[in-house]
């Protein structure tokens, strides 16, 4: 009896996926949660396993093909007895001469063919092989109910050429939904970048007075990220609008502390979320910050890592970078970025002194922060990286 291989559940607010890449093909035994297919969504890839042993007789949805949750990706036979047969089967097709000169379609696009009295011939397959798919027919049927273009029209753009030096990658599902996300964040929010800088000399000589003590203890290497989630926390709490969201007309005030940490991968950039960061202690950071940067860039991270942030942290200072305006993180309403640490001369008591310094900003959406309230926030969050005793002490 075939078994169908479907599309999981893929987490809050995501419907549909890209199939990314099959890791088995039609014929190849499988065993039961050994990986098949792997798909693509707009936050993870999602690995999706056999139910059972058996062999992989029919892919449905190629790569490249958007699917929905719940749609069959392929189906399985059950047995080691069928797998020989399902071989010896797909041998025999490779072998058999071809029988009709249509393209090859997907199950998607070939229903949606039939629904719509079309002939495959019309269409031209971007998949794999030249196969259609039901976005190639979705593109057909938009650009023959398009309007007509005006009676002079203007010359159609050429098409930029292929050089022989450069190479053509089509985005990720990822990459394109980070760009989307991106650019509605600026599109909508009314967006403005505040800035200040904070003197590192408290945190670092901290960090060198207790670094190997703490490492022993708790197992993990105390680093800057725990302080500015520790200040960030302090400020929220003072300025409960940067830690708010918009609603349509309502604004949505939020008692918890959920601290999204931005990692680049080589996929992209990706936010998983330290969930209910204000009860975690110093070392609870360190290691959950530890643990969700080294899952991000294996690709390993989960759909509840990724969801459910109120605030956001970006710290380009590991790239190197001196100061910049980060981007908000929707539905956010801000976000902190982190830069460079490099001696600078500052006065000091009237005097020049040379100490670490960081520039830090606070980009924010203006409709809900006033901007008293987005300058209070880094200031707060100033006061309580110069003077880091404060938050020892959760003063």
């Amino acid at each position: 009896m075939a078994i169908e291989i479907q599309v999981p559940q893929l987490g809050e607010s995501i419907s549909e996926a890209t199939v990314a890449r099959w890791m088995k093909a039609p014929g190849d035994a499988v065993e039961a949660d050994e990986p098949l297919v792997e798909l693509e969504t707009d936050k993870v890839t999602v690995e999706v396993p056999a139910p059972r042993n058996g062999v992989l007789e029919e892919i449905l949805a190629g790569e490249g093909e958007e699917v929905e949750v719940g749609a069959v990706l392929g189906r399985m036979a059950g047995g080691a007895a069928l797998a020989k047969a399902v071989v010896s089967a797909s041998k025999a097709e490779e072998l058999a001469p071809a029988v009709s000169d249509a393209p090859p379609l997907s199950p998607a696009a070939r229903k949606l063919l039939a629904d719509k009295a079309l002939a495959p011939e019309a269409i031209t397959g971007t998949g794999k092989d030249g196969r259609i798919t039901k976005a190639d027919v979705l593109a057909h049927l938009e650009a023959a109910a398009a309007p007509l273009p005006p009676a002079t029209p203007a010359a159609p753009a050429t098409p930029r050429p292929d050089h022989p030096r450069q190479e053509r990658v089509r985005m990720s599902r990822l990459r394109r939904r980070v760009a989307e996300r991106l650019k509605d964040a600026q599109n909508t929010a009314a967006m403005l970048t505040t800035y200040n800088e904070a003197d590192m000399s408290g945190v670092m000589a901290l960090r060198r007075r207790y670094r190997d003590l703490f490492e022993t203890r708790h197992g993990v290497r105390l680093g800057f990220m725990s302080f500015f989630v520790k200040a960030c926390i302090g400020a929220l709490k003072e300025i409960p609008a940067v830690n708010a969201e918009i609603d349509g007309d309502d604004i949505i005030y939020k008692n918890h502390y959920d601290i999204g940490v931005a990692v680049g991968t080589a996929q992209g950039l990706v936010v998983p979320v330290l969930k209910d960061a204000d009860q975690m202690s110093f070392a609870q950071v360190e290691r959950s910050i530890a643990d969700l940067g080294a899952r991000a860039r294996d690709g390993k991270l989960s759909m509840a890592d990724l969801t459910g942030g109120t605030f956001t942290i970006s710290n380009g200072g590991v790239y190197g970078s001196l100061m910049s305006a980060p981007i908000l993180n929707p539905p956010q309403s801000g976000i902190l970025g982190m830069h460079k640490i490099e001696d600078r001369p500052v006065a000091v008591d009237g005097k020049v002194e040379i100490r670490p310094m960081m520039y830090l900003a606070l980009s924010y959406d203006h409709r809900i922060i006033d901007g008293s309230e987005s300058v209070t926030f880094l200031v707060r969050v100033k006061d309580a990286i110069e003077n880091p005793e404060r938050l020892l002490l959760d003063v």
